[in-house]
């Protein structure tokens, strides 16, 4: 949701970027004349701030420079993010949250940026930027401890302790307890109750709100100032390289969570299960102490950059040595004239429009590829995390790459851009439909088994409504959601420390296996192997991520080139604003709602329903993945819209080689006066 805002309008004469030289090489050798520099404006082009403004820091203002370090910051900033969605399951199980609440809560970043976004744009926008977004940084620090804090108030809590070897040996009660717990009851058993659940679930929503002010400052403002401080032949290069290391920053925040939940949730203890089971917790807060630490680190270099990049200051002052540039009057009424002459400009209006149907499509897969991949195929949480983000953004950082290339090789046209852009729409339709033939059959049919169980009339005696979601397998290869619902009475070790559930009257519903010695079940889940189709789903995963990176650069450079300078930064705020609107912000919610439509077996509590543990896993595949298609392949017909209006559209000037040129000659000629 960063780099989304791509917009359009009509080009003007007046850009500020070289766009007619000053000097005609070929009538005159006469060096253009220096504008005066000022104290002021030699201030706003040197790095550092206070008392480090040395002369070593001033190498460092240029625009390689901005670009690596715009793209390292922005690799820091989505790696939080990165690693709040690959962590995000184990929270749901930790702090008992419907996936509904948790989609709530992971877009209040966007909330904050729709707030913001458009304001901060147009004000901020007028001033020392790069400042402005270590200051967007800062928040994301605030963020990042805000978020960890939660396990140093409330610890690895008790479903977490009590399958752990320490926890027998600590309290040998409370483990007997809920040992019985977990077999059949011939009374009702006592609901499970939650302290204060409402108050993490707050915690991580205020969390969020306070990063989406860093995300806004950080995108709107850092996208202009790299358009501005740049010749627009070299802009697609810069977007590429900004780009390509902003996509490291998935593959590296997932990575980071992929470790972190290999590890139990209190690293200190030994737990008595494996990462495999669907119990397992893992360290999901060790991640965000490191993620501040550089993200602090990023905002003090973003801090130190110049307000404009010198080169950036001449070829400026070339255009505008005749002319003073006039300071535009911010006012509210201003702020409304911008507004309407936006949204008069059809190109920006069709290009903001597809941007928002496809990320309402698309925003399912990027906050809940990992659930997606632990109920569908089975596969740990480590596991789920490292491919939703290792992997296959790996292929997103390549898309990147290659159409940056193929841009600044060829300089295709803007319609050319625009049919691309649609093209990436309905290939990923035609991905995405193939989601949905992706399936588990092993999986499907013990989902369905576990459902048929979870009803059984003879379980209902047991009264097993609020027992801890502890699966066991039947030796029909059935799984029960716990030993209570297969109406086991007894418990017990066998040579290979295995513990078996004995005296299950409830395995024989609907069988032939009646005799005594059939009666019993082993603790987990029965073995169900979705490899096969897991790696299917990956390899497809893996060329939608390539496919739909490769329109990155197409779309952003359309954005940047359909509207004035004047209205940039600005129009790149909106354009964020309206999207946290509509898409952002309602897509989670959405999707979070639809999932949890199709759960099977609730983690009940005295007071809510708490998380779920298992899905319908074939009605959820069919639902989620054509509900996304559908809004993808709406917004392709949009960009066959944007690709009508934008037949005028100029991506690239045709006089840039003379500017250069023009540009060249100066400094040689200063370089001469100086020897003088």
């Amino acid at each position: 949701m960063t780099d989304a805002m791509e917009t359009s309008v009509e080009p003007k004469e007046d850009v500020p970027f070289l766009e007619k030289p000053l000097t005609d090489p070929e009538k005159s050798t006469k060096c253009p004349d220096d504008a005066p520099v000022t104290e002021d404006d030699s201030r706003d082009t040197r790095c550092g701030f206070w008392i480090c403004k040395g002369p070593f820091l001033q190498r460092f203002a240029t625009e390689k420079m901005y670009v690596v370090l715009y793209g390292f910051a922005g690799c820091v900033l989505v790696m939080t993010f990165s690693y709040f969605n690959g962590t995000i399951t184990t929270m749901e199980k930790r702090y008992k949250i419907p996936t509904k609440i948790s989609g709530i809560i992971s877009v209040g970043n966007d909330i904050s940026t729709m707030l913001t976004a458009a304001i901060l744009g147009y004000y901020a926008g007028n001033g020392h930027r790069p400042r402005w977004m270590g200051v967007g940084l800062l928040t994301i620090v605030a963020f990042c401890l805000l978020t960890s804090s939660l396990h140093f108030i409330y610890g690895a809590g008790e479903d977490a302790l009590k399958l752990t070897k320490q926890y027998g040996q600590v309290n040998e009660t409370l483990a007997q307890q809920e040992r019985d717990q977990k077999l059949c009851q011939s009374s009702a058993a006592d609901c499970i109750q939650e302290v204060g659940q409402w108050v993490p679930q707050l915690i991580l929503f205020v969390a969020q709100l306070i990063s989406g002010v860093g995300q806004a400052l950080f995108y709107t403002l850092g996208i202009a100032y790299m358009d501005d401080n740049g010749t627009k032949s070299k802009t697609p290069a810069m977007l590429s390289l900004s780009t390509f290391l902003r996509m490291l920053g998935p593959a590296i925040g997932y990575s980071l969570a992929a470790v972190c939940l290999r590890l139990y949730i209190e690293p200190t203890l030994d737990p008595l299960i494996g990462p495999t089971d669907p119990r397992w917790m893992g360290a999901w807060w060790l991640g965000w102490l490191g993620l501040a630490a550089i993200t602090l680190i990023s905002a003090v270099l973003l801090f130190m950059f110049p307000k404009e990049l010198p080169s950036a200051k001449k070829r400026r002052q070339q255009v505008t040595q005749t002319e003073s540039k006039d300071l535009k009057e911010l006012s509210f009424w201003d702020l409304l004239k911008t507004v309407k002459r936006l949204a008069n400009n059809k190109v920006y209006v069709f290009n903001t429009a597809a941007s928002i149907l496809y990320f309402f499509g698309y925003m399912a897969y990027w906050i809940f590829t990992p659930k997606y991949i632990e109920t569908q195929y089975r596969q740990s949480a480590a596991t789920a995390t490292m491919a939703a983000g290792t992997v296959a953004f790996g292929f997103s950082a390549a898309g990147v790459l290659l159409s940056g290339y193929i841009i600044s090789r060829y300089k295709p046209s803007a319609r050319s851009m625009a049919a691309w852009n649609a093209i990436v729409d309905f290939m990923t339709v035609a991905g995405i439909l193939c989601y949905v033939a992706i399936g588990c059959e092993g999986s499907d049919r013990m989902n369905s088994m576990t459902t048929l169980v979870a009803g059984d009339s003879c379980s209902a005696s047991c009264h097993c409504d609020y027992v801890h979601y502890a699966p066991v397998c039947s030796p029909e290869n059935v799984t029960y959601i716990s030993a209570c619902h297969a109406g086991c009475s007894e418990r017990t070790k066998d040579d290979l420390g295995r513990t078996i559930y004995t005296g299950c009257k409830c395995i024989t519903s609907g069988t032939l296996m009646s005799e005594p010695e059939h009666l019993y079940t082993v603790d987990g889940t029965c073995p169900v192997d979705c490899f096969h189709q897991f790696l299917t789903f990956l390899a497809v995963m893996c060329f939608l991520k390539l496919v739909g990176a490769s329109s990155k650069s197409t779309n952003l450079l359309i954005a940047l080139r359909c509207m004035p300078q004047e209205d940039k930064t600005f129009a790149l705020g909106l354009g964020s604003m309206v999207a946290s609107l509509f898409s952002f912000i309602p897509s989670p919610i959405f999707f979070g709602w639809l999932i949890d439509n199709y759960c099977l077996v609730w983690g009940k509590t005295c007071s809510n329903k708490g998380n779920c543990w298992l899905y319908d896993t074939k009605s959820l595949r069919y639902a989620l993945n054509l509900t996304a298609a559908s809004f993808i392949f709406v917004g392709g017909f949009l960009n066959i819209a944007v690709w009508y209006y934008a037949k005028n559209l100029k991506i690239f000037d045709e006089d840039e080689n003379i500017e250069d040129n023009n540009i060249e000659m100066k400094e040689k000629c200063v370089k001469s006066e100086s020897r003088q």
